[in-house]
């Protein structure tokens, strides 16, 4: 019976381990999408509350009927680094432009349970007609209603919008296009993951610009801290210990399973005296191990590695990319910079590699490509925590120097001659290898 209960209970651990690994990389699970992931995370909903809401303070709800599961994965410090993407070839983030319409569609989605391309277009274009701060909607032109197509497109990958009828893309050729939707208004408002409404900060909205930054914080504040977050009022005094060491307990292992890499340079006073105390790392390490992921404690900080690639959704190195493939091809230069590397330094190295290179990333082939290329390149580093910024300069971080070029000849694409590789790698959650 003994042997039985601890095959059970090892059974329990592995499953719970991978489940929170594919809820950290896909925070909306769907049946839908993943039907053997939704039926693990329904399986074992109740350890996996317990851990995300004990580990990183996050709170997981699953609607067996309805078919979801979402984690609602709160930061209090500003990332631009995962972006929504649009749809087509490329994967472009989306621009502010997208943004506006996905909020103003969403609001528009709400009391509906279906819909049509057109009504839902004509509902847009009163709402923002009807407010004078957002610039107009026109399905007339054609970038308009690609901006709306990636809007809906994006929607329906969350399956807040079905398509029962028509295809979505049909939109961008013609404002006429016939598409019927079911929407899932309860999905809908599971969506947004800050514990403050942005209704509840009446601001007026001439004064938003002026006091954008404290107004992310004010959306991201969490009562369960009293007064000892980083986003309370000023003079506000903490309430309790008890509360203040739970906010450092959540803040650094937030963002030691949503990050690349966690430095300790980047951990206030405080987050580092947690963390390197008895209770902190005996905390940390037990997470870890309860989450499936490996973890490497170094000088500069820790790192994740997830050994079976669950929690992994940007791999690096990666071929599949020109930006990666720059991006590894940057590394060796600005690991041999220690000052760090102006822009016009990376672009010139970038150019060095397509004069070489004359049949890769030709999209890049130009007289304005490399500084293109170079940037995006550089925008790939800091997402990955592998460089950052000193003033004018890109600077090399520790986790870069993981990484070596070996034996390669060029950084040509799949399947022409040569390729870019290289040794080392990291894995870590909420993406990245």
């Amino acid at each position: 019976m003994s042997t039985l209960a601890n095959q059970l209970a090892s059974a329990e651990r592995e499953e719970v381990a991978r489940a929170v690994r594919l809820l950290l990389a896909r925070p909306l699970l769907t049946e839908s999408a993943d039907p053997d992931g939704f039926a693990l995370v329904r399986r074992r909903r109740d350890p996996l509350t317990r851990w995300f809401d004990y580990t990183c303070g996050w709170s997981l709800v699953v609607e067996p009927r309805r078919g979801y599961a979402r984690l609602t994965k709160i930061r209090t410090y500003s990332d631009g680094s995962r972006p929504a993407r649009r749809s087509r070839s490329g994967r472009a983030p989306f621009d502010r432009r997208r943004y506006v319409l996905f909020c103003v569609t969403a609001a528009e989605l709400l009391p509906m349970p279906m819909a049509t391309i057109g009504m839902l277009a004509d509902r847009v274009v009163q709402a923002t007609a009807a407010d004078r701060v957002l610039p107009a909607f026109d399905p007339v032109r054609r970038p308009e209603r690609m901006a709306f197509v990636d809007v809906l497109k994006l929607f329906e990958s969350y399956d807040v919008l079905r398509a029962v009828d028509g295809t979505t893309e049909t939109y961008v050729d013609s404002a006429e296009a016939k598409v019927l939707y079911r929407v899932d208004s309860t999905l809908m408002m599971r969506l947004p993951a800050s514990p403050v409404g942005a209704s509840r900060l009446a601001v007026p909205p001439q004064e938003v610009p002026d006091r954008f930054e404290q107004l992310l914080a004010d959306l991201v504040r969490e009562r369960r801290y009293g007064g000892t977050g980083i986003d309370a009022p000023a003079g506000e005094a903490a309430v309790t210990d008890a509360q203040r060491n739970l906010h450092l307990r959540h803040s650094v292992l937030r963002r030691l399973f949503d990050d690349p890499v966690l430095y300790r340079s980047d951990l206030t006073e405080d987050q580092l005296a947690y963390v390197t105390s008895l209770t902190g790392r005996q905390i940390l390490r037990r997470s870890v191990e309860q989450a499936g992921f490996l973890l490497e404690e170094r000088a500069e900080g820790f790192l994740l590695v997830d050994p079976d690639g669950i929690a992994t959704d940007i791999r690096f190195p990666d071929d599949t990319s020109t930006a990666r493939v720059a991006a590894l091809l940057l590394l060796e230069p600005l690991c041999a910079a220690p000052a760090g590397m102006l822009p016009e330094q990376l672009a010139e190295a970038v150019a060095g590699q397509l004069r070489r290179s004359p049949n890769w990333a030709k999209a890049y082939q130009s007289d304005d490509g490399p500084a293109r290329l170079a940037e995006e390149a550089v925008r790939v580093l800091l997402g990955l925590g592998l460089a950052g910024r000193t003033g004018d300069r890109v600077v090399a971080r520790p986790a870069a120097y993981r990484y070596r070029l070996t034996g390669t000849t060029s950084p040509e694409p799949r399947g022409a001659s040569g390729g870019a590789s290289a040794s080392g790698g990291l894995a870590a959650p909420g993406g990245r290898q």
